[in-house]
This record gives structure tokens, sequence and C-alpha cells, in this order.
């Protein structure tokens, strides 16, 4: 005979299960004082930034593990300046050759000219150099604290308490079902980057161009000097330049009306086209480099930038959120100056908010939020700057081979303004402050 329950058994199962339910929820929910979405070059440059000025943060990456999509990454002095005052600088100076200059030569004519990318800051150490994309995101992340990263945490949404004007909550709900809690959010999420959505940035553009990217590997050493080899023709810009004695990088980016659907991920099919079509004219030295790629790091992707104006006058920060990187600032890739603006945003970032810390001995709301208006005053016009630099210098080495098209591009970019363009790689984002003693940041008023 089956026991009868209860209304009063029935109540307390009831309350039971509704305690155990509240239970998980506790479980799955995380508080942080700075949460950082995205663990790319700006995320770990930030969390890295913001350790050496006495500030833990969470960082939150979709993904399993750190991710090096692109394969490698020019980085030019402004970025290892930023890299110096992360203290990561010298682990990869040491790896790495630097790169003074190189030949470009149009595929229509012959022609050939050589390109310098000293400067007047100049100093040792300071030189462009490429590496690999990998090696600079473990640098960066082997200076963090164990725990700081959380790997498999993807976004799905954010909201926030704005009842609590001074001190707002912001909560990131992940897909897993986990609720962060937070008091300042850093959005390094990239150029599709949620957070720059919810402070409404406007979306990025698409360019009209597209790039693939690869890493050839010569196991038994490719003899190549440590330069930079560009091709330019009709509506396309190719290059490559030595990493170390066996890994060269290598790319290609041509002019692409629209995006027909997805773009393919096969990377067999992304190197037949490549070998059959985008590079077939261009010569055997670089055709081999196709050839020999790592196909686990070739890439095709289309260009998005940010138009300079919203940039200039959007919403990069409200209360205590902001972006930094992609998120801020995507642009094309003709400058090599999207990673090397992350880097600075951390280093200027950390700067504004370890002032802020010296000031007042302790993380507040206000002096946060003041903190980071001082961050976005600082990178506005120098971020829309290089966006525009970056799209011009895309546009004119890629705008075709008639005389009018070669006139603009070797005459009026390469033979004026390319020098001008590579002293603004030369940019000194500062120096981060010294904490002398440890900062209570545990509890954010």
């Amino acid at each position: 005979m089956a026991k009868t329950v209860t209304p009063v058994e029935l109540f307390l199962n009831g309350e039971r299960e509704r305690e155990r339910e509240r239970e998980r929820e506790r479980e799955m929910e995380i508080y942080e004082e700075v949460v950082i979405v995205g663990a790319g070059i700006a995320g770990l440059a930030t969390a890295l930034a913001l350790k050496k000025v006495g500030v833990r943060a969470l960082v939150l990456e979709r993904s399993h593990e750190l991710r090096a999509a692109g394969a490698a990454i020019t980085l030019f002095p402004n970025a290892w300046r930023a890299l110096d005052a992360l203290g990561v600088a010298a682990k990869l100076t040491s790896i790495y050759h630097p790169i003074h200059g190189g030949s470009i030569t149009s595929v229509a004519t012959g022609a050939q000219q050589q390109v310098s990318f000293s400067g007047p800051l100049d100093r040792q150490g300071m030189e462009v150099r490429s590496v690999h994309r990998k090696t600079l995101l473990e640098a960066l992340a082997e200076e963090l604290p164990a725990g700081t990263i959380r790997f498999s945490s993807k976004l799905a949404s954010i909201s926030s308490n704005e009842t609590l004007q001074e001190s707002p909550t912001y909560v990131l709900h992940m897909d897993d079902g986990t609720v962060v809690k937070t008091k300042v959010l850093i959005g390094c999420d990239g150029v599709h980057s949620a957070i720059a959505r919810w402070l409404g940035l406007s979306a990025p553009v698409y360019s009209g161009r597209a790039a693939v990217r690869g890493l050839a590997v010569f196991p038994e050493g490719h003899g190549l000097n440590h330069e930079v080899q560009q091709y330019v023709g009709d509506g396309f810009r190719a290059a490559f330049v030595p990493l170390t004695n066996k890994d060269v990088y290598w790319f290609i980016t041509y002019q692409k009306s629209l995006i027909n659907g997805e773009e393919t991920r096969d990377p067999e099919l992304i190197q037949k086209d490549v070998l059959e079509n985008l590079a077939k004219n261009l010569p055997e030295i670089y055709l081999d480099m196709a050839r020999r790629c790592d196909l686990d790091t070739l890439t095709s992707a289309p260009l998005m930038f940010r138009y300079p104006w919203d940039v200039i006058f959007g919403t990069i920060s409200k209360g205590t959120v902001t972006v930094a990187g992609d998120a801020m600032h995507p642009m094309t890739p003709e400058l090599g100056q999207g990673g090397c603006l992350a880097l600075e945003d951390a280093v200027i970032l950390g700067r504004c908010i370890g002032n802020s810390l010296l000031e007042n001995r302790k993380l507040e709301s206000k002096s946060v939020k003041d903190a980071l208006e001082r961050y976005v005053k600082e990178r506005r016009w120098r971020a829309a700057g290089m966006i525009t630099g970056a799209y011009f210098s895309g546009w004119a080495q890629l705008a075709g081979s008639g005389w009018l098209s070669r006139f603009i591009r070797d005459k009026i970019f390469y033979g004026l303004l390319f020098s001008k363009l590579v002293d603004a790689t030369h940019y000194d984002c500062g120096k981060l402050p010294s904490i002398s003693s440890p900062i209570d940041n545990n509890k954010l008023d």
C-alpha cells in the first residue's frame, strides 16, 4: 500500500529542493572585483598590467586553451616599449631577430624599392620583430598568477544593477550557466565584441578586403635574410618575413567586393586557392611558402574595421566598463598595428588605474570611473589615426596596376607618406607606476 504524503511533507520536500537549487546556483556564481573578457593579446596584457599595479583580475576565455589564430604577428617599436613596461620584452627579443627593412616588388613592372623601419626613437631591443603569436600569448600568460584565466567561459549576456549608480554591479551570464559578478568590466573580446555592443559602439564594417595568413616551415633552415619581401599587384599585396631560422610568416591581402556566405575554414581549400588563384603570378619563392605551410596555421578571413569617427565620438567607457584592443579599434592589418595598439592600451589602462590607486590606496568606483575616462581620452585620437592610416595604406597598395594607381602607391604613399606612418609606430606608451606596498583590492567601494 502506497504511503500517503501529507501536505506538510510536500511543503518540506519542496523547500528542501528549492534549497538544493539555491545551493547549486551559489556554486555556479563567481564574484571578482575586476573581470576581463577575452584572453587574446589585449586581455592577457591588460591582466598583466593590472597585476603590476597590484590589482587582481579574472580573465574569461571562451576557448579551452590560448588561441593563436593568425600564426604570427609583427611587433613594431611601440609594441616592444609596451612589452618592456610589462616586463616580458626580454623573453622574446632573445628569440627573434630584428627586421630593419625589406623590399617591395611591383608584379606588373618588376620595379623594386627598398623600405626601412628605422625611426628616431630606436634603441636596443625596440626594433621591428615578427614573433609567433602563440609564443607572445604564452609569454604574457606565464607572468599571471595561477587561476587568472578561466577557459571554456563563453559569454551569453550582460546585465547590470543600474539602481546603484555610485557602485553598480555587472552580471555576466555564461553559456554553461555560471554567473560572474564584477564591479569593473574590461572587454578584450575581439572585433565582434559583446562588451562593445553593450556600450553602444557601432559594429565594425567590412573593408572590401580579405587576408590569408600562414606559417611556412623549413626543417633544414630557409637561408633567408631577416627582412620583409613584399609584392604588390592589381588588387593584392603579398609578403613573407622570417620568424626564426626555420619558420617564415607569410600572408596575402586582396580585394574582395563582397562576402558570399561563410568563409571557408578548410586549410587545404585555402592553400589550393592561394596556389591556383591568389598567388599564381607571384615568384616561385613565394609559392614555396604556401606549399610548405603548416596547414594548422592557415586561415582566411575578411578584414573588418571600425569607422574612426565612431572611436572618436562613440561610448568607449560607461561607469566602470571599457574596452581595449580589437574590441575598441578593429583595423585592417596594412600597418601591422592591431596587436601593437592592444599592448599600448594595456599599459595605458594599467597606468591610469595604477595612478588612481596611488592617490586613493584602494579601488573606488568613482576613481576607477575617472581612470577609465582618462584612458579613453588618451586613446581615442591615437586609435582613430591608426585606423585611418591602415585603411589608406591598404587602399593605396591594393588600388590596381594602372598608371594613376602606381603613381599614388609608388610616389605618394611609399615616396612621401610611408616614412611618416613608420614614425607613428615609434610611439612610447610610457611606464607603469611603481606600487611600493600591496593595495587592498578585496573590496571595491
